[in-house]
């Protein structure tokens, strides 16, 4: 009886040892992962290079050598492929995921500062302020296939969700001009807020909002009749700005004010304010829009808000100087990068607790992730 009753107490240690380490195996692999497919996330720092973190085993995997002054930064919708700009260089980079090697360098003309990609991932679309040109590159051919001329300084450039159109920002002039997707004819020009340097688009292509990260004002533009509506007046000094998925609120978030505030985008005013702490400075919103994720810069934490019932939950610990926060592709994991201690927080979702600290380089600026 002895025997047999030491050979069930094994038999469970067995399978709770067994059970623990399959947890454990979890806990450290996204549960959407499955076998073949890799996760990584790509940082930007201020040499010019790009860190390569392998998500899964929590590591960095290599640093690649991009050009100097990296900016808008983005993985391809489609493609296993990360793009960005040079903005000193002058040129349009491509890294190739799966062998970290640079495949292309465009050049597009002086001081880009971001692009975008066609919904269908088939063209990207670029600015050159200095130039002032908007430019259209072939993503198969990796070969520039059109350009326009445009004044004021355009800094940056957004396809409307419809397709039919392109949005820029044009900062010297603080217009917003809208160009046709297929000729790149300008269709009209809108007086916007000073130094305009974001804009959120309405997914039914039929408002646009326009942020300046320098003045507390926010613009208001119909698309369909292409005129201004309205500037409406802000707590503080904006930085960063999140569109619901189905837009029906816009959360702006400023340090200046110490927290954000919810805009009705259908009525246009300025609602609900909640108060986050020291200096909240870019936020990332949940696919259900039920939590946003917005780092303090100043606290070096992340703070949750619940944002049906406009609930501040307890923040999480990041690192020094957390900025430019995004998700995982299956919300996995929250990543956030610490540009005081130079390294990308990785934080746990389900339990919103930090897994990890992953050296990044100096000033980690953008992220993008790509899963393939």
């Amino acid at each position: 009886m002895k025997r047999h009753h030491h050979f069930r107490v094994y038999f469970l240690l067995t399978i709770l040892l067994v059970t623990g380490f399959v947890v454990l195996l979890r806990e450290h692999r996204p549960s959407f992962l499955r076998p073949g497919l890799r996760l990584n996330a790509y940082v930007s720092t201020d040499d010019g290079s790009v860190t390569v973190m392998d998500l899964v085993r929590l590591r960095v995997e290599t640093r690649v050598a991009v050009g100097p002054q990296i900016s808008g930064m983005v993985e391809h919708p489609t493609r296993a492929e990360v793009w960005g700009v040079s903005t000193s260089g002058g040129y349009v980079w491509i890294l190739d995921a799966k062998t970290n090697q640079i495949a292309a360098r465009i050049p597009v003309g002086a001081s880009p500062y971001a692009l975008a990609f066609s919904a269908d991932g088939a063209r990207a679309y670029v600015t050159a302020a200095g130039g002032e040109t908007l430019l259209v590159i072939d993503c198969a051919t990796r070969q520039i296939t059109s350009r326009v001329r445009v004044t004021g300084e355009p800094v940056l450039v957004r396809p409307a969700p419809d397709g039919k159109t392109l949005l820029l920002l044009n900062r010297r002039s603080g217009t917003l001009g809208i160009h046709d997707a297929q000729s790149l004819a300008l269709l009209a020009t809108i007086p916007v807020t000073a130094h305009p340097a974001a804009v959120a688009v309405l997914p039914d292509s039929s408002m646009a909002f326009v942020m300046s990260r320098e003045n507390r004002q926010l613009s208001v533009v119909d698309l369909r009749q292409r005129v201004l509506l309205s500037h409406l007046q802000l707590a503080g000094k904006p930085t960063d700005m999140i569109l619901k998925p189905d837009g029906g609120e816009l959360y702006v978030i400023s340090p200046e004010a110490h927290g954000l505030e919810a805009i009705n985008t259908w009525t246009h005013e300025v609602g609900d304010y909640v108060l986050l702490g020291s200096a909240p400075t870019r936020g990332v919103l949940s696919a259900d829009a039920s939590l946003l994720y917005v780092s303090d810069s100043a606290a070096g934490r992340i703070t949750l808000v619940d944002i049906f019932n406009r609930r501040v939950s307890l923040p999480v610990q990041a690192g020094e100087t957390p900025s430019v926060c995004r998700f995982d592709p299956g919300e996995a994991l929250l990543l956030a990068a610490n540009e005081g201690s130079n390294d990308l927080a990785v934080i746990r979702v389900r339990t919103n607790s930090l897994l990890t600290i992953i050296p990044a380089g100096g000033r980690p600026g953008e992220i993008a992730v790509k899963l393939f």
